[in-house]
Formats: C-alpha cells, sequence, structure tokens
C-alpha cells in the first residue's frame, strides 16, 4: 500500500524563514526542511494500480500558480489539547480552487471526496500526547502571531508518499507538475 498526499512546497526562501519561527516549544517535533508543504489534498493508502491511476488523473490538473504569503500562526487541537502548530497563508481563493480541480479528479477516480474543511497551512511542528505544555504553546503563539513573509508563488503540484518511522513521516516526492 502507499500513502499518499498532493502538496505544494515553498520555495527555499520561505522554508527558510519558516525554520526561523521554530523553537521554544518544549517536546515539539519541529519539521526538518524536506517535511515543509503545504497540503492541497490528503489521499490516504491506496493499492500500487490507484496511486499509479492518481498520477495519470494529477497530470492533467491544470491550474493557475497560487500566489500567498505566510500570514499568521495557529494550532490544531484534538478534545482541547493541541497536537499541531501551523504557519498561514493568503489568500486562500486560488488555494482553494487548486484543491477543488485536485479532489475533483480524485473523485472521479473512485476515491472519496475530501470530507473536511480546507484550511490551507504549513505544519511547522507535531505536539506529543504526553507534553504538558499549554503555557509555551499559548506564548509561542503570541510571539509569532505577526508572523508574514513577501509574496511568492507555488510553482509546482507534487504527490507526495508518506514513509511513517519511529521519529516521524519521511515524506517522498513521487511525481511533480508544473503549475501555469
Amino acid at each position: 500500500m502507499h500513502r499518499l498526499f498532493v502538496a505544494l512546497r515553498p520555495p527555499p526562501d520561505i522554508r527558510r524563514r519558516l525554520s526561523e519561527s521554530m523553537g521554544g516549544v518544549p517536546h515539539a517535533r519541529w519539521q526538518e526542511d524536506e517535511q515543509l508543504h503545504l497540503t492541497v489534498r490528503y489521499i490516504g493508502e491506496v493499492d500500487r494500480p490507484m496511486a499509479e491511476d492518481v498520477a495519470l488523473a494529477l497530470g492533467q490538473v491544470h491550474a493557475a500558480s497560487p500566489r500567498v504569503a505566510i500570514q499568521g500562526v495557529g494550532a490544531f487541537d484534538k478534545k482541547g489539547r493541541v497536537d499541531a502548530l501551523w504557519a498561514g497563508v493568503a489568500p486562500q481563493d486560488d488555494l482553494a480552487r487548486l484543491h477543488k480541480k485536485v479532489d475533483q479528479a480524485l473523485v472521479r477516480l473512485g476515491l472519496a471526496p475530501e470530507g473536511r474543511a480546507y484550511l490551507p497551512h504549513v505544519t511547522l511542528a507535531r505536539i506529543p500526547r504526553s507534553a504538558g505544555i499549554g503555557p509555551a504553546i499559548d506564548r509561542w503563539l503570541a510571539d509569532h502571531a505577526a508572523f508574514s513573509s513577501e509574496p511568492f508563488a507555488f510553482s509546482h503540484l507534487t504527490l507526495y508518499e508518506s514513509h511513517l518511522t519511529g521519529e516521524g513521516a519521511r515524506y517522498e516526492p513521487v511525481a511533480r507538475w508544473a503549475l501555469d
């Protein structure tokens, strides 16, 4: 089985800025440079024939290159416990259109449509369940609330395979397509 997702990779200077914001939250698993991406659509586990069909379908998606800027930070929580820290992006209209096109291409293959609301972001850290670090997270969020970047464009849509390891996920680019 292949665990897949579709993403956009920020340019090197933006990834460097994102990396500079990392730190100050004990026990957080900060993302490495090769892990920094903006997910367009999570696919999940599929067999090899479906993975090949996904790659063919994504190659037919034509979309404008989204132009955005990093704008602010946030946290995801599950049942009142923060499990991830992220950087937001704006504007989101072009990203939402790209997400819809990718989702439609995958639904035509027989995959289930995306069930969650689409919130474009770049995950910066994963927070372990055992970490009781609420004050440090609150401080990090306050210290980085105004985090922003100059506008930049995403030039390629990339299909990734995710490999789970004891140290977290490792992302392997499988295929890449230029955006218009």
